[in-house]
């Protein structure tokens, strides 16, 4: 079965860990363990992350300059240890890597209530301390673009529905999409329609209400230690709306305990400690929630090959998402009505 951890050891496999290559950072190392797709090094300098970039040095350094921003402010993240020569990678048989201080705790628990409160402070404070941070680069902005994004989305669906049609023999991945994706492709409808009778763009145009996201707060992102929350990975970070974080954490948070509203409950009274949300952003975070990202994701990696997991696996996980479909409906009218 081709999972999750297949796929980082077939990426582990790629890594060189040349003594030489250690030595660029300055450090010794004693041992290195495989954690997900990064190695942790012991070292004569402490516990390390040693890890191979897989995106353009140009993302690497606006990452590092946005965390370089948010310490000012905010120190519980990840930070790079920097070379001899004073860097942040260094290139290896055209390969970047990078070193990391390793972040001591144990991973976010999504299904404890205090692990959730204690995040949501944490992330009114992270983006707090953002505020006021920019970039030039175009594919790192995303305010403005979603609903833009959304349509693209909903033609990605009906492009992903062609081709499923289309297949003489017909895979239970085909049959299980064609099943649902004219309601998923209305909820995507319904999604924009929302975002364009919302302030969307209003909020687009207010710099209080944007902020560096971390775009992938997956509970393996979040570490808890003496009860406060870290932040490690910002590979996909963006500037956006804070909300887009706050969405994409409400939703990690609550999909698999059948859309629990009282989570969601949690997640904004305990992010409105440390930041604000006014009912412009409630209504627009409405709006964002409706759209069925696990539907759309799955799909997508399904029919364009972005994973390589066999049929089995798809087909089960897809069956999964499938399972709390009346339960989000029954939370986005309940969300409606307490916060727009």
């Amino acid at each position: 079965m081709q999972d999750g951890k297949y796929g980082d050891r077939k990426y582990l496999a790629k890594y060189d860990l040349s003594v030489e290559l250690f030595e660029r950072f300055g450090i010794k190392v004693n041992d290195v363990v495989p954690v997900r797709n990064v190695f942790i090094i012991s070292s004569d300098k402490g516990n390390k992350v040693f890890k191979k970039v897989d995106y353009s040095i140009e993302e690497l350094e606006f990452i590092n300059k946005a965390i370089e921003y948010v310490k000012n402010k905010f120190s519980r993240i990840m930070s790079f240890e920097k070379t001899v020569n004073g860097g942040i990678y260094t290139l290896w048989n055209n390969d970047v890597y990078c070193v990391m201080d390793l972040i001591e705790g144990r991973e976010c628990d999504y299904s404890n209530p205090v692990d959730i409160a204690i995040t949501s402070k944490a992330l009114g404070e992270l983006h707090r301390a953002s505020e006021g941070f920019r970039t030039d680069l175009v594919y790192k902005n995303l305010r403005g673009n979603t609903i833009e994004d959304f349509k693209r989305r909903y033609e990605e669906m009906g492009f992903f529905k062609n081709i499923a049609q289309l297949h003489e023999y017909k895979t239970e991945f085909d049959d299980i999409f064609l099943g649902n994706v004219d309601y998923y492709m209305k909820e995507i409808n319904k999604s924009i329609k929302l975002l364009e009778a919302s302030p969307y763009y209003k909020l687009c145009g207010e710099d209080d209400k944007i902020a560096l996201c971390h775009h992938d707060l997956a509970y393996h992102n979040i570490l808890i230690n003496n009860e406060e929350a870290y932040f490690i990975d910002f590979d996909y970070a963006i500037v956006d709306l804070k909300i887009h974080d706050l969405c994409n954490f409400i939703y990690k948070a609550i999909k698999h305990s059948a859309f629990d509203m009282e989570k969601a409950d949690i997640i904004i009274e305990n992010y409105c400690i440390k930041n604000t949300l006014d009912r412009k952003e409630l209504e627009v975070l409405h709006a964002l929630l409706a759209f069925p990202q696990d539907f759309y994701t799955i799909s997508r990696d399904y029919y364009t090959r972005r994973k390589e997991w066999e049929e089995e696996v798809f087909v089960d996980r897809f069956n999964r998402k499938l399972e709390f479909k009346e339960d989000k409906e029954e939370f986005l009218e309940e969300f409606s009505r307490k916060y727009k």
